[in-house]
């Protein structure tokens, strides 16, 4: 069952959190010293940005899988820090980003030195609407795969899972699997909140890791077994086939699904019930095109459901973990408050820059 963190960064004493939590994931991860300093420098320096940049935000840890990996095939975890604030954002990321420049006051590393330690980092800002800084750090140094590398050259999948009211635990899990040709992405929503939640999920992550060569309506049944001794768990599947260019979908419960093309998106829609307790027999499963400019967006029902994607959702260059981050992240409103776990999962084409 996975540990998640959320550390509110509102004052000087929570970066000090953020470095506990983030040492905490790193030995989670099996992280030796050496990698697991250059993470807690990593998250420090983001924290600390927050707090002299935004007057504040929120750091989100958590452990993902370091590729899209086989069915069968165990996943080797590495530490993702995404930092996300609602400040006045960046008018000149290019100078932020220079080795060495750094605030004052700061560690001295600012974000060039993050961008050198991490194996994967990623910067999205808007004036006048925040930054989301995102950074994953493995076992090993180099490129984790989840966003420089992934294993097939032309679609990558990333995720943000934010447990609900700062509990230790998400009731919601997402996992990527390749298989061949084709990519499988889930999101899974354990009924209710908290352990009992989070172990209905990840049954839904174990399962599929041994289904993913399945079609998604008969991966659905395979997880309705699978979760019979859970709480059970509003479950979605969507399984892209690289080669043909088609994406097939099936879902049950209330597993928000849309797929953007160019500019338009549509709505993938999901059949009553709970996997694992109230399934009917015959799960839907619809199909739609694939193309370049495609992005798939899962959710759970922690984001409300009329969320707006925002600029991020349209860039063709941004890790898929910072879209998820910003959707979620402008999706908040202290007139809206969360009632549940929020995860988003995105799938999305590598830009070609990236595929070699």
């Amino acid at each position: 069952m996975p540990r998640v963190w959320e550390v509110p960064v509102h004052d000087s004493t929570r970066v000090r959190d953020v470095r506990v939590a983030t040492e905490e994931a790193a030995a989670r991860a099996g992280l030796d010293e050496d990698r697991t300093a250059g993470a807690a420098l990593v998250a420090t320096e983001l924290a600390t940005n927050l707090l002299k940049h935004a007057d504040g935000g929120r750091i989100l840890l958590d452990l993902v899988d370091s590729a899209l990996v086989a069915p069968g095939q165990e996943p080797t975890p590495v530490v993702q820090i995404l930092a996300v604030d609602h400040g006045p954002g960046m008018h000149d990321m290019v100078t932020a980003l220079r080795d060495g420049y750094s605030t004052t006051g700061s560690l001295g590393a600012g974000l060039g030195t993050c961008r050198r330690v991490a194996d994967d980092f990623d910067l999205h800002s808007v004036p006048g609407r925040g930054t989301v800084a995102l950074a994953r750090i493995g076992a090993r140094r180099g490129r984790s795969g989840t966003a420089g590398r992934p294993a097939l050259p032309s679609v990558r999948a990333g995720g943000v899972n934010v447990p609900f009211a700062g509990a230790e635990y998400s009731g919601d899990a997402w996992a990527g699997i390749r298989s061949g040709t084709r990519v499988t992405l889930m999101l899974a929503d354990g009924l209710g909140h908290g352990p009992d939640a989070a172990r209905a999920s990840s049954a839904a992550v174990e399962e599929l890791r041994r289904s993913a060569d399945l079609p998604p309506a008969e991966i659905l049944r395979q997880l309705d077994g699978a979760l019979r001794d859970t709480r059970g768990a509003a479950v979605a599947v969507a399984q892209l086939d690289v080669a043909a260019g088609q994406l097939h979908f099936a879902g049950v419960g209330n597993i928000g699904a849309r797929l953007c093309r160019g500019d338009r998106w549509q709505h993938l829609l999901s059949h009553p019930g709970i996997v694992g307790a109230h399934q009917s027999a015959r799960v839907p499963q619809h199909r739609v095109g694939w193309e370049d400019d495609c992005l798939l967006v899962l959710h759970s029902d922690g984001l409300p459901s009329r969320w707006s994607p925002g600029p991020a959702a349209h860039s063709p260059f941004l890790d898929p973990a910072v879209v998820a981050a910003v959707i979620v992240r402008d999706a908040s409103s202290s007139a809206r408050p969360v009632r549940d776990d929020t995860a988003v999962a995105v799938l999305c084409p590598v830009p070609p820059d990236r595929t070699s």
